[in-house]
């Protein structure tokens, strides 16, 4: 509550007659408050449903329909014209223009109107000009259906909504902060929209996706029709220009090429990526060249671009539109459904009004033309009054109104008395009639359109789809996205450290042992002598606990990596041995690897990135009747279990030392990959087609339709071409077979090749413009049917099989090889190869793919005994164990 009186000016002393009041403004807050907000949501932020504009924009559209004149006009004038109807100022109207230019549907613009891929703004609104488009005045206005009110100051009238008969909200999109509510309406493509409103005719479903001006990747896996709760993921268009450059094409909706350049330099900055130099090369389209560094991997690059840039971004939609001057939260299925039964309603509106203007000129003009053709102009020559000149057109008119479809009024009556004399002199009485049956063709073609008002609706869209949807193909292109581990894409950008006896880690121990290169994302995965384990977070200095044996990069789901480990269970008890891996934990929560018994302490313990299995000799101490103080233990005996399991007894005596008496070897097998084509990426989860079984050194054959050939490591980061047309297993002693079309030479060449360079991308075609690949295969004996044109008045050349194994010898690459044909061929097709036995290989059960962090990232720690630093990672050797 709050004294008003108290802030009045003291020297005002209230009149006799009159008592000092209290105002509580809790009840004006109230009020007040509700108004507000009623009014910024319905005057200012949320666009209605009925006809897709915000106020402000109805507002300018109006404007524009009334200078509109074929010219352009200034753009101030507009906005000055406009503040006749819109209470607010200026500049609030100028944005709001620029906005609906820029989308280039409504507004023919003229000048510079900003750029929405460069963010660079518009022009002064002194400068730049602007009239309605052919759209615009197609779609938009129709004033005989138009309802209207006052202006807010009452000299004006303005529309409450336009008559738009198009989804024209969701085209353009819409997007708002209002009080208490907010709504953001993705933009979509012209001609789907259109699509989608034929379907909903027809009672056929339709889904909506959205499409961006910015063009760009999207995933609408997860667009939920709209509504809160949904999102879509946007990604720029990245394509490697050569080994050292890739190329960004097109942007995410959102961005502009300044704030995406500023967000890669400042990945850049962090360490995220490395980049050598960025060049903005953008005009009417987007080209952002980034430079690498020598040896950074561009198929790295690009996934590290998309984890931390903004080259992806993820957008929630939020379908909220104004109905009936309330708030209403509905998918954009819903929106265009709406829009398209507004549209067929206001059709009939505008045909009725046709129907009706139609019938009153069939009604006039049949009415002239029997007052003409029976000279009843005469009747009223002796009448002297007005009463009687009405009477007598009246009389005159009955003998002959049967056919007519309505009574005659006065005002007929009082129209036929205002036709000239000229004009009744002139008069053409068939000219008449041929104008009478035209109006009575053109109200049944109304009156079929009436009564078939669905299919009128249609052929309306279809027509909007012809006239005006001929360069609005979809911009955005739509994939279903990987994920991208950050960890895995990020670049190693700082160092860790480890101070063993005192139990610390992290990146600013520089004068201890150093143990890896690390990012600052990683996790690390630190035992200890005790037998615990701990993940945590790269830090600058973390205390974990003292006396601490091995130290590497954790990797999530790792069930590669695998400790062998041998512990005393407690100071006296016996001794065990595990296998086990680490897939996941619980950050910062230490684990207990060995029984739980106090005093428990780690004997031998190796950390083996390809699962090795090693054999050591364990030597007990003399105690007792022992006899057997030595022998051999082979962990490859030991079954691979979870962390927490006990293991298997060693001895129940003391242990005086563990031995190393062989290295182990890798117990991995060749595994498994497969190529999944909905995200165009290689996997280990059995997604897609099954590639083969791949060793350490095998690689992957990739030829493409421009006619290159190339050998890959299977590297799950792998990015590939789109006009790849193979993809396989490469066996170097295969020989490919092509054939192609010589631009140079005009003449066909069938050749068989084998890679001559493993890692490297040749072109086995000529590189002439007019050169092209016809096909190619990779089957050992492969077979071709050539079918050749049929000659004008003349049978077609009988079609011929060439096999390529008596064709040609395999040669090199870079070989032209023998001609094909000299004519022009119909079609090259690929019929069943001849039959070919390969040598039997080993089957393998897994597949192994390269992990470039992994191998750069030994995980063994050398021996402590020997106090040995492995200047790779830190970790323990296999072939050098920690002995206790």
């Amino acid at each position: 509550m709050e004294d008003t009186h108290a802030h009045e000016d003291p020297h005002l002393e209230p009149t006799d007659g009159q008592e000092e009041t209290l105002t509580k403004v809790s009840g004006m807050y109230k009020d007040w408050f509700l108004d507000y907000a009623s009014y910024v949501i319905l005057e200012r932020a949320v666009p209605a449903i009925e006809d897709g504009f915000k106020p402000v924009q109805r507002r300018i559209m109006h404007s524009l329909k009334e200078l509109d004149d074929g010219r352009y006009n200034k753009v101030a004038n507009v906005v000055g014209h406009t503040m006749q109807y819109h209470p607010h100022g200026d500049a609030s109207i100028a944005d709001a223009m620029v906005q609906i230019g820029q989308k280039d549907l409504l507004i023919d613009t003229q000048g510079n109107w900003g750029n929405i891929l460069t963010g660079d703004s518009a022009a002064a609104s002194r400068y730049i000009e602007a009239r309605l488009s052919k759209f615009a005045l197609a779609v938009v206005y129709s004033p005989k259906i138009t309802d209207w009110q006052s202006s807010y100051d009452g000299r004006k009238k303005e529309p409450i909504n336009l008559p738009v008969k198009f989804p024209l909200l969701l085209a353009q999109g819409g997007e708002g902060i209002a009080v208490g509510l907010s709504t953001k309406i993705l933009p979509h493509n012209f001609n789907e929209l259109i699509d989608a409103s034929i379907k909903h005719l027809k009672g056929q479903r339709f889904t909506l996706v959205p499409d961006f001006p910015t063009a760009g990747v999207i995933d609408v896996s997860q667009y939920n029709d709209g509504l809160r709760g949904g999102k879509i993921r946007v990604r720029a268009k990245i394509n490697q220009l050569d080994k050292n450059t890739l190329v960004i094409s097109e942007i995410p909706f959102g961005t502009n090429t300044s704030s995406l350049i500023d967000s890669i330099l400042k990945a850049n900055e962090k360490g995220k990526l490395k980049v050598k130099k960025i060049e903005d090369n953008t005009a009417a389209q987007v080209e952002i060249l980034v430079h690498l560094p020598a040896g950074i991997s561009p198929d790295k690059t690009i996934d590290a671009l998309y984890a931390f840039t903004a080259c992806e971004s993820s957008i929630s939609p939020l379908g909220c539109i104004i109905e009936d001057n309330k708030p209403l939260f509905i998918g954009v299925s819903e929106m265009l459904r709406r829009s398209t039964d507004r549209t067929v309603h206001l059709l009939k509106s505008e045909l009725e009004i046709q129907l009706e203007e139609l019938e009153a000129q069939w009604h006039f003009s049949s009415l002239e033309r029997i007052f003409i053709e029976n000279r009843i102009y005469r009747d009223i020559e002796e009448q002297e009054t007005w009463e009687g000149v009405i009477a007598a057109i009246d009389k005159g008119l009955k003998p002959h109104i049967s056919h007519l479809k309505r009574a005659i009024t006065e005002e007929d009556i009082s129209r036929l008395t205002e036709i000239k004399i000229k004009r009744i002199s002139k008069f053409d009485l068939d000219k008449a009639q041929q104008y009478i049956d035209s109006l009575e063709d053109k109200m049944a073609q109304v009156k079929h359109h009436l009564s078939h008002l669905v299919d009128f609706a249609i052929d309306y869209f279809k027509n909007l789809k012809e006239q005006f949807g001929k360069d609005k193909a979809r911009n955005s292109e739509i994939k279903v996205f990987d994920d991208i581990e950050a960890t895995k894409v990020v670049m190693r950008n700082t160092k860790l450290y480890v101070n063993r006896a005192e139990g610390f880690v992290g990146t600013s121990l520089k004068k201890d042992e150093y143990v890896t290169d690390c990012s600052d994302i990683d996790d690390i995965v630190v035992f200890t002598e005790d037998g615990s384990v701990l993940v945590t977070k790269v830090d600058n200095k973390t205390f974990v606990a003292k006396n601490i044996i091995h130290v590497a990069v954790f990797k999530k789901k790792d069930k590669r990596t695998t400790y062998n480990l041998i512990y005393k269970d407690g100071k006296t008890g016996p001794s065990y041995v595990k296998r086990f891996n680490i897939t996941g934990v619980t950050r910062d929560k230490p684990y207990d690897l060995t029984n739980g018994s106090p005093g428990s302490k780690v004997l031998y313990f190796t950390a083996n990135p390809n699962g090795e299995a090693e054999t050591v000799s364990v030597l007990l101490r003399q105690v007792g009747s022992v006899k057997k103080l030595k022998w051999d233990l082979d962990f490859s005996d030991v079954l691979i279990k979870g962390r927490s399991s006990k293991g298997n007894i060693v001895s129940k005596y003391p242990i005086k030392r563990i031995e190393l008496k062989e290295k182990g070897v890798s117990t991995l097998k060749p595994r498994n990959i497969w190529f999944d084509e909905v995200v165009n990426r290689l996997n280990l989860d059995g997604r897609g087609s099954l590639l083969g079984a791949f060793k350490g050194g095998d690689l992957l054959l990739v030829i493409t339709q421009k006619g290159v050939a190339k050998t890959l490591v299977p590297d799950v980061s792998l990015h590939f071409d789109e006009d790849m047309i193979v993809l396989e297993k490469w066996q170097p002693n295969k020989p490919i077979s092509a054939i192609y079309y010589d631009g140079e030479k005009q003449k066909y060449y069938g050749k068989r090749f084998l890679i001559e360079q493993p890692n490297k991308e040749e072109w086995f075609i000529s590189e002439h413009p007019d050169s092209f690949l016809e096909i190619v295969s990779t089957d050992w004996r492969p077979v071709f049917e050539i079918e050749f044109p049929k000659p004008r008045g003349k049978d077609p050349k009988p079609s011929q099989e060439l096999v390529m194994e008596e064709f040609i010898a395999p040669k090199g690459i870079k070989a032209l090889g023998n001609q094909v044909s000299a004519e022009k061929l119909k079609s090259i097709s690929a019929l069943e190869p001849l039959p070919y036995e390969e040598e039997e290989t080993v089957s393998a059960e897994d597949m192994e793919v390269v992990d470039p962090k992994q191998a750069s990232e030994p995980t063994q720690e050398s021996p402590a005994s020997e106090g040995q630093k492995d200047t790779n990672s830190g970790g323990l050797q296999n072939d050098q164990p920690t002995l206790f």
